[in-house]
C-alpha cells in the first residue's frame, strides 16, 4: 500500500503539470519563395516543435522552387535545353512522380492546362520576376509558335527517362509547381505530428485540422475592386486556389496583357475575370483553376467534370458568378446585386 504523503504527492505533481500545460497558439512563420510571399500557420501546443517543423517546410519549399524554376538557371532550364536538342534525359522518381502527375491533369484538362508552352509565356514577357514593360509580342510570332504549339501528349515518360517528339516543348510549372509545393510542404508538416496547419502562398493555400474550435476561414480576392468578394471555411485537409486576370500583367496601349495565355490561341485568355477551385489535392486545384480559367464560362463545367473538381467559383467579365452547387453550398458571398447561375453537379 503507497504511503499517503505519495499519493498526495503524485496528485500535486499531475495538477501542477496540467495547469502548466501551454493552450495551443498559432506560431507564423514568413519567406518568400515560389515567386510570392509563403505563410505558413501552425496551431501547436508546443512553440519549439511547430518551429522546427516550418524550418523543414522551409528548406522542401526552396528545394522545390530551385528544381523547377523556369527562368534562372535550374535543373528545369536543362532539362529544357536537353529536350530542344531531342536528348532523352535521366530522371529520378520524384521529378517522375511530378512530371506523371502534370501529365496526367494536362489530359484531363484537354491541354487546356498545358505546361509545355514556356516559349509562348516567355515571348508575353513573363519569365521575369519584374513586370513586362513593352508591347505585346507581334501577330507573326504567336502564328509561328501555335504552328509548333506542343503539349503535354508530345512527352514520353517512363520511370528513369523523359523525351519529347516536339522540340518546342519547353516546361513552365507555374500552374502547378505552386500547388505540388503546397502538397509536400503539408505533407511534411504531417510527418512532423502537425495536425492543424495552413500553408498560403500568395493566396493560394492548402489546410489541415483547424484553427482551435474554429475552420480556417479564407478570404477570395475580388478580381475588380479591393477587398474580398467572398469567404470560404475550409473543412479538415482541403486546398483552395484562385486564378485571376490581376496577378501578373501589363497594359500597353489601353489594354491589358495577363499571364494566363490560352495554348489555343497564344493570347491571354479572355472569357473570365478569376475562378476558384476547392479540391483536397493543391497539385490539382492549381492546375484545374487556370484550366477553367482558360475554359471560360461556357466550355468550364464539361473541363471541372473531366477533372474531378466539384467545387468551382467563376466570375465572368460582367460580374456574373457562376457556381457549382457544392460550392454554392459552401461560399459566403461580400457583395450584393450580382448574377449568379448555379451549375448542377458535374462529377
Amino acid at each position: 500500500m503507497k504511503p499517503r504523503w505519495l499519493s498526495l504527492l503524485l496528485i500535486a505533481t499531475l495538477s501542477f503539470t496540467a495547469c502548466s500545460e501551454a493552450p495551443p497558439q498559432v506560431h507564423k512563420a514568413k519567406l518568400f519563395t515560389l515567386g510570392t510571399l509563403v505563410d505558413i500557420s501552425v496551431f501547436h501546443q508546443e512553440k519549439a516543435a511547430a518551429l522546427q517543423a516550418v524550418t523543414i517546410v522551409e528548406t522542401e519549399l526552396e528545394t522545390i522552387n530551385r528544381q523547377w524554376h523556369a527562368w534562372r538557371d535550374s535543373p528545369l532550364t536543362q532539362i529544357n535545353q536537353q529536350l530542344a536538342q531531342g536528348k532523352t534525359v535521366t530522371i529520378d522518381s520524384t521529378s517522375h512522380h511530378f512530371l506523371q502527375q502534370a501529365q496526367t491533369l494536362a489530359a484531363n484538362s484537354d491541354q487546356l492546362f498545358n505546361p509545355t508552352i514556356g516559349s509562348l509565356i516567355e515571348q508575353w514577357g513573363f519569365h521575369s520576376d519584374d513586370r513586362p514593360d513593352g508591347a505585346p509580342p507581334s501577330k507573326d510570332r504567336i502564328d509561328t509558335a501555335l504552328k509548333q504549339v506542343p503539349s503535354m501528349a508530345n512527352i514520353t515518360l517512363t520511370t528513369t527517362t523523359l523525351a519529347s517528339n516536339n522540340p518546342a516543348v519547353q516546361f513552365d510549372f507555374g500552374a502547378f509547381g505552386k500547388g505540388y509545393a503546397i502538397d509536400r510542404a503539408v505533407e511534411t508538416l504531417k510527418l512532423a505530428g502537425i495536425k492543424n496547419a495552413i500553408v498560403n502562398a500568395g493566396g493560394d493555400l492548402r489546410t489541415i485540422g483547424s484553427k482551435g474550435d474554429r475552420p480556417w476561414r479564407i478570404g477570395i480576392r475580388h478580381p475588380t475592386a479591393a477587398g474580398v468578394i467572398a469567404s470560404i471555411e475550409t473543412d479538415g485537409d482541403e486546398s483552395v486556389f484562385t486564378s485571376g486576370n490581376y496577378e501578373r500583367f501589363f497594359d500597353f496601349d489601353g489594354s491589358r496583357y495577363h499571364h494566363i495565355i490560352d495554348p489555343r490561341s497564344g493570347y491571354p485568355a479572355n472569357d473570365a475575370l478569376s475562378v476558384t477551385v476547392i479540391h483536397h489535392n493543391a497539385a490539382t486545384a492549381d492546375a484545374a483553376a487556370t484550366a477553367l480559367f482558360i475554359a471560360g464560362t461556357t466550355q468550364w463545367p464539361q473541363i471541372a467534370k473531366q477533372m474531378g473538381i466539384d467545387k468551382v467559383m467563376l466570375i465572368g467579365n460582367d460580374l456574373t458568378i457562376y457556381m457549382t452547387q457544392k460550392m454554392a453550398q459552401r461560399i459566403h458571398l461580400e457583395i450584393d446585386n450580382t448574377q449568379i447561375k448555379i451549375i448542377g453537379d458535374e462529377t
